[in-house]
């Protein structure tokens, strides 16, 4: 969870967590530095993005703040606008708090209310001008044109949560192991990355997974092979089980439907590399007699492969022979190779493969 400075000027007395435009600025700055407006004055918050993780670990974080000064809890309330309506919202906020205490109140799915984002525009006034905290947190995909997302961008202190990639994903995983006083080596973090995308649930959930195993040991890449499953989409992996089961017609069929959506061919090719890579090592037990059935973690344990790939794989060997594996496997880095020096369209290599498998 990033850190956030004490902001030496404080506008209200709502605690450290998001408790002044000067503390936002300063953690915003440090995630994303365009995306938060220091001019807003009004006691709205706008938490955004398509980083649900993120964004709902902020949220999570400001309430812990609020529950902290506010013990009570009573002034706290929540609106889901896939069932509330904005009269229930309004009667609410006009009503006068216990105890004096400043409200928090939560608003999500307002985006997708349009008799809310009308009258919440029509009568905002009264909400600018509040003392109370309204926080809009929404996961949804937003219009830039939407009205309501203008007026919370000139009106709120605001941060938006984009998904994690490269470098940035890279240095925010080496953050969460050094919670666990555990450290990764950047091939085994390449790995994880690989297996995992920037899905941050995931990712958090591995991380400590291998962080008890390791016991504040470095992660190397033979843990990562060992212990984390391997995400693959359920599309993507019904298109490479049907190229390993030598159904050249639905896997061209698949392809062409992954390429039409917008895959990347090298994100593809890059799947179709890993399978066949687990199937020649899976195949190459096989021929010396290595296949323990009877305990799958002791082939996974010598393979370096997740109980789950070799599980998958077993059936699939059946199907290749070890030179037709090794043939494929080299084809697959020729491909690879051809596509990214510009001696072949991507798409015409992906079908040429597919077809001499």
């Amino acid at each position: 969870m990033p850190k956030v400075r004490r902001s030496k000027r404080t506008s209200f007395s709502f605690p450290p967590s998001l408790p002044s435009r000067d503390s936002v600025v300063d953690e915003a700055k440090a995630s994303s530095p365009s995306s938060l407006s220091s001019e807003a004055r009004s006691m709205i918050i706008f938490l955004y993005g398509p980083d649900i993780y993120r964004s709902r670990q902020k949220l999570n974080e400001i309430i812990a703040s609020y529950k902290k000064i506010h013990k009570s809890g009573l002034n706290l309330k929540y609106f889901d606008f896939k069932k509330d309506s904005y009269q229930e919202f309004k009667d609410e906020f006009q009503t006068i708090s216990m105890f004096q205490e400043k409200k928090l109140v939560v608003l999500e799915n307002t985006f997708s209310n349009a008799e809310f984002k009308r009258k919440f525009l029509e009568n905002s006034k009264k909400f600018t001008d509040s003392k109370d905290i309204i926080l809009f947190y929404t996961t949804d995909q937003i219009l830039k044109k939407d009205p309501l997302f203008g007026f919370l961008k000139k009106q709120a202190k605001f941060q938006e949560f984009e998904l994690l990639a490269g470098q940035k994903l890279k240095n925010w995983v080496k953050k969460e192991f050094e919670r666990y006083r555990c450290q990764i080596s950047d091939i085994a973090l390449g790995k994880l990355i690989e297996f995992t995308g920037n899905d941050l649930w995931q990712i958090t959930n591995e991380i400590k997974k291998l962080a008890s195993y390791k016991k504040k040991q470095k992660v190397k890449e033979e843990d990562v092979e060992l212990l984390v499953r391997p995400k693959i989409e359920a599309d993507i992996f019904k298109t490479i089980n049907a190229i390993s089961s030598r159904n050249k017609k639905q896997a061209l069929i698949l392809i062409h439907k992954h390429l039409e959506k917008g895959d990347s061919p090298l994100y593809l090719l890059s799947m179709i590399n890993f399978q066949f890579r687990n199937l020649l090592l899976v195949k190459s037990c096989e021929s010396k007699g290595e296949l323990y059935i009877n305990d799958m973690r002791i082939l996974s344990k010598k393979l370096k492969l997740h109980p789950y790939v070799v599980r998958k794989s077993m059936p699939l060997i059946k199907n290749f022979s070890l030179e037709e594996l090794k043939k494929i496997y080299q084809k697959i880095f020729q491909v690879d190779l051809n596509i990214k020096t510009g001696k072949i369209d991507p798409q015409t290599a992906l079908d040429l493969l597919i077809t001499e498998i």
